[in-house]
């Protein structure tokens, strides 16, 4: 086991070592998080220059600024030690997935199942290609595996009367560990709303609603103990009672066109449509031309979006009264077709957050069709997309078939407490992978980075396989 662990982790760091010399990325965020870093460490303000002056904002929460804040204090202000530490981190997220994975397997084969998932976790280039860009994936990432894992094993002994605290203490630091990830990522505590989801169905009857309100009120100090200082910050400086960043990311005063996004919402399903449209917004022109032909119902809809996105191009400042517009749009395309806003999307947004090639870091297009001209203008840009595009449907099929083992093993051994545990925390990555991907359908920008952070549960899943054929052997 041990021979595994380093084999698969001194691969892993090859890999990640390779992606931070080879494709480093400065993204649009990764100024935003060093400039509120450096002015914490410099002025002991978390907070933007605006218009000269330094202001204390909080349109980001501070997780990710706190992290480069260290690593600048303690290896120095460079992208680089970001990176380098980013892909240590990483490797940790690996051993928090074979962690996972052992507890879900089978007893007689877990150090298998553990090996397993060490070398998929670190082979894996989709959170590995993180580490080289300095954005929030790798430590929400880990810091999310940490919660799930110490979520699953709380679930362990919660049929026992004898470790009951040991059970609570687990879901309250799992809750605790979660609040550090809500200040990365704001969507993380949606991993509790899956494990509250399982719980209430696990403890239904009357009987044990005790339990069941026990760990939920353990579960919500535990997410809330994180966030209060936080709070108590935005509310001295801000004067106002934000526990987490706006869902929008905006500056005080700042417009948030929610009515373009309300119109957004009933037909953009592509990647490709976040940089051609929302990502311009308010920033450079938005052609015409570049909207998805999905955007309008008839002839009378494109022209009237035309004159919209005319008015829009004259100076490229989007105001209240195109946003009223764009608003209306969006309420009459949703009263034609309400499925198609509330189901169709949704469903095609989900499939693009998981099917799309993971390119997004990488100087490739991702795009694939039509097939003989992209292979003919760039055939290295072709196959690396079809290999990115081969490996996410790899992934996501063994963790399809990997669970369908695990239930089975545990179907077989319902007398098993190990088996009943690992079929909670099946239940709980399956709730976590649906309900996570849900709420994504809703943002506006379907970005397909937002479900990295369920790929290590992923691969623990897909790891039970290697347990299946130990036990047939």
């Amino acid at each position: 086991m041990r021979k595994h662990l380093f084999g698969a982790v001194l691969l892993g760091l090859a890999l990640r070592l390779f992606f931070v010399w080879r494709f480093p990325l400065v993204a649009g965020d990764t100024g935003i998080y060093e400039e509120l870093a450096r002015n914490w460490l410099d002025h002991g303000v978390y907070g933007l220059w605006l218009s000269g002056l330094l202001t204390p904002v909080d349109m980001r929460a501070p997780g990710y600024p706190a992290f480069l804040a260290a690593v600048f204090s303690l290896f120095g202000r460079s992208q680089l030690t970001v990176m380098l530490a980013q892909a240590f981190v990483d490797l940790m997220t690996c051993l928090l997935a074979s962690a996972i994975a052992a507890w879900l397997a089978p007893r007689g084969s877990r150090a298998r199942v553990a090996a397993a998932a060490a070398w998929l976790a670190a082979l894996c280039p989709f959170v590995a290609n993180y580490a080289a860009t300095p954005l929030t994936e790798v430590l929400a990432t880990f810091l999310t595996t940490a919660a799930l894992l110490l979520l699953l094993l709380a679930l362990d002994p919660v049929e026992t009367a004898p470790h009951r605290s040991e059970s609570s203490q687990l879901f309250f630091l799992g809750a605790f560990i979660a609040g550090l990830g809500t200040l990365v990522r704001p969507e993380t505590p949606l991993l509790l709303a899956a494990v509250g989801l399982v719980l209430c169905i696990r403890w239904r009857r009357v009987r044990d609603w005790p339990r069941l309100l026990r760990a939920g009120m353990l579960m919500a100090l535990g997410l809330a103990l994180p966030l209060l200082p936080w709070a108590a910050r935005n509310y001295v400086a801000l004067n106002e009672l934000q526990f987490l960043a706006p869902r929008h990311a905006e500056l005080p005063g700042e417009l948030v066109p929610r009515g373009f996004y309300a119109w957004t919402n009933t037909w953009l399903v592509r990647f490709r449509d976040v940089y051609l449209v929302p990502w311009k917004l308010d920033h450079e022109p938005i052609p015409f031309e570049d909207l998805n032909p999905a955007a309008f119902d008839s002839p009378e809809e494109r022209a009237r979006v035309a004159a919209l996105f005319e008015l829009y191009n004259e100076n490229t400042t989007y105001t209240p009264s195109l946003d009223t517009e764009f608003a209306a749009l969006a309420r009459e395309r949703t009263a034609r077709h309400p499925l198609r806003t509330f189901l169709w999307v949704p469903l095609q947004r989900a499939a693009t957050l998981w099917f799309t090639p993971r390119t997004e870091l990488l100087p490739y297009s991702g795009h694939l069709w039509p097939l003989a001209q992209q292979w003919e203008e760039d055939p290295v840009d072709f196959l690396v997309t079809v290999g990115f595009g081969f490996l996410n449907f790899l992934f996501v099929g063994l963790a399809l078939s990997g669970a369908w083992s695990l239930w089975q093993s545990a179907a077989a051994n319902t007398q098993s407490t190990s088996s009943n545990a690992a079929r909670l925390g099946l239940w709980v990555i399956v709730a976590f992978v649906v309900v996570r991907t849900a709420f994504l359908t809703q943002v506006e920008t379907p970005e397909p980075r937002y479900v990295v952070v369920c790929f290590p549960a992923l691969l623990a899943l897909a790891a039970q396989l290697w347990a299946r054929r130990s036990s047939a052997s």
